[in-house]
């Protein structure tokens, strides 16, 4: 049936690493690259499409918008700020001193006597000839311009609405172009050249299949790659890291996945994803820095390069380091187009290290609206494929109706004449509970703190020994982990909440294996697993894609379809 099959490991093995290309999408950044590179392109994942006149307005937030601040929201935010506040005074210092804190009016008072000092003349807004405007450049559009402006990824998914903008149909024609122009003007190859060479698509731990479906005629069909294959993060995040099993945790911009990772393998129980990542804790920094006078008093969290500027300081000034207290000084520069370039001074105390553990103190990420946990479901079927999980669920329902005696004690003779089952067909059709649908969300409103989910997701592991292999090697990754000390916390998190049957010689917590950036791990990874022999058996080309459609997809996938 495949062509692939007959090919011989030899050309295989000849195949270049430079004509393989890895494409990693994501919410906030896409990373691409060629698999033999040592780092991907990185490039905000967006789109600023110039408005037909009389056009509707749809502009994308370069952070997760917050809610309006009622009365409640903001007694909870405090409540929440004040507990972590309070659990932070009663830890000590490395020295055996206790921590201390400054109260925030005592900051607010120094910022408020803060005042701009004009550094340079800035630059004018650069000129804008295109129609369309593709990744870090989006940031080069006056925000008075008539542009409409798309991230076609949201928490961690396709970003789709009732906006102009938010078809499938214009989310795919979006990551079209903006993939296209990457491979084009970044990385030197054109179009027609591509089906000379190979794609290596991270897809979520929890997919809908229809999108996976979409998305592979995109490579094979419209950018027309020779071959692709499709690779969950997880598993990508596993050899990029080099550890055969471990129970990831991926803390993006707007979503924080975590799934447990056995030789290559996510198990399908244990997937969980919480719809919050670095983008909500940088707008509760926003809300604190504000609470105490924040210097830059036109801070906006619509303009685009008033986000980036947050998200710096974000970068830049938290951290999770105890020995740290009492104010601290820092500058930042306001360097926008059109207007001159200042610097500020500003005071921080305890908002520094009270942000990012906003990511086990959950409450105060409802300053960015309430948030869910989210399950993989059972899959509605698609006509392609007819002989999918579903159709082996129910046919073998209509069996047992139809054979009112199957259930019935038989003789050895006739129990040795009936077929036993096929044991890889009943871990396709295992699933959680729920009728088809692709995506469930567990209590809404109740999400998983950091440490609560990493516990659940490995509670849900099949076996004991899983488990104990699990809490064993627990590897975290992505943009959101780059914060000094965050990991030891949770090690000190978990090793208070583990069972006691669990309690394995070590608590291994991997932030940044090998020396990569956490947040390139998964990428790195699939270009590993793209060069590897064993990969010969999961490329697609574009006359199966277009002969068998998802059923080839469901055959050679490397995941439980």
């Amino acid at each position: 049936m495949s062509t692939i099959q007959d090919t011989a490991p030899e050309t295989f093995q000849q195949f270049p690493s430079n004509r393989i290309i890895v494409i990693h999408p994501g919410s906030f950044y896409v990373r691409i690259g060629r698999a033999s590179d040592l780092l991907p392109v990185r490039q905000l994942h967006c789109i600023a499409r110039k408005r037909r006149p009389g056009g509707k307005i749809y502009r994308d937030s370069f952070v997760p918008p917050s809610v309006p601040k009622t009365k409640d929201l903001i007694e909870e935010l405090e409540e929440c700020r004040l507990q972590i506040s309070h659990t932070l005074q009663s830890c000590m210092q490395s020295n055996g001193a206790r921590r201390y804190a400054t109260p925030p009016q005592q900051i607010a008072a120094f910022n408020r006597r803060s005042l701009p000092e004009a550094v340079s003349d800035g630059e004018p807004w650069p000129q804008v000839e295109c129609d369309i405007i593709i990744g870090d450049l989006v940031l080069d559009v006056d925000p008075e311009l008539p542009y409409n402006i798309h991230f076609p990824y949201k928490r961690g998914d396709f970003n789709i609405h009732s906006e102009v903008g938010g078809s499938i149909s214009s989310v795919l024609n979006d990551l079209y172009t903006i993939w296209k122009s990457i491979i084009e003007y970044k990385l030197g190859i054109s179009l027609v050249e591509l089906v000379k060479y190979r794609c290596v698509l991270l897809i979520p731990d929890i997919y809908t299949r229809s999108h996976l479906k979409y998305l592979m005629s995109l490579l094979l069909k419209d950018l027309g790659f020779g071959h692709c294959f499709l690779v969950q993060e997880s598993v990508g995040a596993t050899f990029g890291a080099g550890i055969g099993s471990a129970c990831v945790v991926d803390i993006g911009d707007q979503k924080t996945a975590i799934s447990c990772v056995e030789d290559g393998i996510s198990h399908k129980t244990t997937r969980l994803r919480m719809d919050y990542g670095a983008g909500d804790v940088c707008q509760a920094l926003s809300w604190m820095f504000h609470k105490s006078a924040f210097p830059y008093k036109n801070w906006n969290e619509n303009i685009p390069r008033d986000v980036i500027l947050m998200r710096n300081l974000y970068q830049d000034f938290c951290h999770v380091n105890l020995d740290v207290c009492g104010p601290q000084e820092k500058t930042f520069l306001v360097d926008h187009p059109g207007d001159i370039v200042n610097k500020y001074t500003l005071q921080v105390g305890d908002e520094c290290i009270i942000s990012p553990l906003a990511l086990f103190y959950t409450d105060l990420l409802k300053i960015t609206g309430t948030k869910t946990t989210k399950i993989q479901n059972r899959q509605s079927s698609d006509p392609e494929d007819p002989f999918d999980a579903e159709y082996l669920r129910e046919t073998g329902r209509k069996k047992e109706v139809a054979d009112p005696t199957a259930n019935e004690p038989q003789s050895d003779a006739a129990s040795e004449a009936q077929p036993s089952t096929n044991p890889e067909e009943d871990i396709v059709v295992d699933t959680l509970e729920g009728g088809p649908g692709d995506i469930v969300t567990l209590a809404p409103g109740q999400v998983l703190s950091l440490d609560a989910a990493i516990l659940q997701s490995i509670d849900r592991c099949p076996s004991e020994e899983l488990k104990r292999k699990m809490y064993s090697s627990i590897l975290i990754i992505g943009g959101g982990v780059k914060v000094h000390g965050l990991n030891l916390w949770l090690q000190n998190r978990l090793a208070l909440q583990i069972p006691y049957a669990y309690k394995t010689e070590q608590l291994e917590i991997v932030t940044s294996p090998k020396d990569i950036d956490p947040a390139s791990t998964v990428w790195k990874g699939a270009a590993v697993m793209s060069c590897l022999e064993s990969a010969i058996e999961l490329w697609i080309n574009q006359n199966e894609w277009n002969k068998y459609g998802l059923k080839i997809l469901r055959e050679r996938a490397p995941f439980i379809w």
